[in-house]
Formats: C-alpha cells, sequence, structure tokens
C-alpha cells in the first residue's frame, strides 16, 4: 500500500543528483495535515519551489554540464543542479485527492528534462496510507 507523501520527504534524482534533497510543499486551497505536515499532491512539481536543488548534476543532457565537459575537453564536469521538472508526479494516488488533485504517493516519480528520475526515498511521515 501506498504511503502518502508530505512536507519534508526526502527526494533523490537518479542518477545523476549528488545528494538528496526535501520536498516543499506550499498548500493551496484548504491544507490537508497529516502526521502534522502539509500533504503532497502530484501537482508539487516545481522546480526550486518544490524540488530543490540535488546539488551537482552530471548529466551529458544538461546544458551546463555538456558546456563544462567540453571546456574540460571530454572530462565529466558536473556542474550546479537546477531540477528541470515540466510535468506532475506519476502516477499519484489512485482514489485520494487534495483539493481536487491526486495525492502525492511514495511511488510516485518525477521526470528531470535532464535524463533523471526524482524518486521519493523516505515519504516524510509513515502513518497515512491511501489508495
Amino acid at each position: 500500500m501506498a504511503v502518502l507523501v508530505v512536507m519534508g520527504a526526502t527526494l533523490q534524482c537518479l542518477p545523476f543528483g549528488s545528494v538528496p534533497s526535501s520536498l516543499i510543499v506550499i498548500p493551496k486551497g484548504l491544507p490537508v495535515n497529516a502526521s502534522g505536515r502539509f500533504a503532497a499532491t502530484i501537482m508539487d512539481f516545481a522546480p526550486i519551489v518544490n524540488i530543490p536543488t540535488f546539488g551537482m548534476c552530471t548529466s551529458l543532457a544538461n546544458p551546463t554540464v555538456a558546456a563544462a565537459t567540453a571546456a574540460a575537453l571530454g572530462v565529466l564536469t558536473p556542474m550546479p543542479c537546477i531540477p528541470a521538472t515540466v510535468t506532475p508526479w506519476t502516477p499519484g494516488a489512485l482514489k485520494t485527492r487534495i483539493n481536487n488533485f491526486n495525492a502525492l504517493t511514495n511511488s510516485s516519480v518525477c521526470n528531470c528534462l535532464w535524463g533523471g528520475v526524482i524518486k521519493v526515498t523516505s515519504p516524510g511521515q509513515f502513518t497515512v496510507q491511501v489508495n
């Protein structure tokens, strides 16, 4: 059974991010709390606003990494991560909705334009299961 994701959940960009980050949930509409924290929806995918940096990026699809690597004569040169997420998390909860959006679960993923897959490694709480 999936677990509801809340503010402060731990995220990881695989395989390109160098460090984990924490989800930021800005409540929209009527705030919903789980374990004393704001519950997230599939719409909490905005770069920097909801999904902070993952330290350094090593994806050659990232233009800054590609340019730095070219300048280093082909030696992979990581550059600061600026997540490039443009679509909501998928799949989200099947039945549980928060302010008309599917709730975010620990099995949801969000794709970065630079090829990374952002996953929830810890949902931020462990008591609220959803469908």
